[in-house]
């Protein structure tokens, strides 16, 4: 599946990315306001394995590579979550520091987050934001994301503990 944005579109990861990934991905500023799951330094071993698994995931589970000009400069992508929250999934997204102010995260988010409830049955989106990133929570009110609440002392991020701000998108 590939959605059109402005100036950027949707598609899946595909071998040949890595280069673009490591360039924006290998950067603290991207790093530290991510999940653990996405390492830092980010090397070209790192890339190859998530270009062999970004697209060979579970069914409730989808990664898009954010395109502009041919090239995977972030991501965005959604999982189910399990048990009770079954009908919810987790939706995060990262775009490289030269692409930042755009508007690009938002109407990424925005596909993404239109994908998740036309051909999945989940009833709620999240996003949980660390405390000290106020750009990616203006990226999630501009998705449309509403703040549901703060979860304090829920995370761990470079030796400290810390907030997650959780936005929140109802199926409409």
């Amino acid at each position: 599946m590939e959605l059109a944005g402005q100036g950027f579109k949707l598609r899946p990861f595909r071998p040949g990315d890595e280069r673009a990934l490591v360039r924006y991905g290998n950067n603290r500023a991207v790093w530290i306001n991510l999940t653990d799951v996405f390492p830092h330094p980010y090397t070209f071993e790192d890339a190859e394995r998530w270009t062999a698994i970004a697209n060979d995931a579970p069914a409730d589970q989808l990664n898009f590579a954010i395109d502009i000009g041919g090239e995977a400069v972030g991501s965005v992508g959604f999982s189910r979550r399990t048990d009770l929250r079954r009908r919810t999934a987790e939706i995060g997204y990262w775009l490289g520091e030269p692409f930042w102010g755009r508007g690009i995260a938002a109407a990424a988010l925005l596909l993404a987050t239109r994908v998740a409830f036309e051909h999945y049955d989940f009833v709620r989106l999240q996003a949980g934001i660390l405390s000290w990133n106020p750009r990616s929570m203006r990226v999630a009110e501009k998705a449309g994301y509403h703040l549901e609440g703060t979860q304090r002392n829920a995370g761990f991020k470079d030796g400290k503990v810390c907030d997650l701000v959780m936005y929140v998108m109802l199926r409409p």
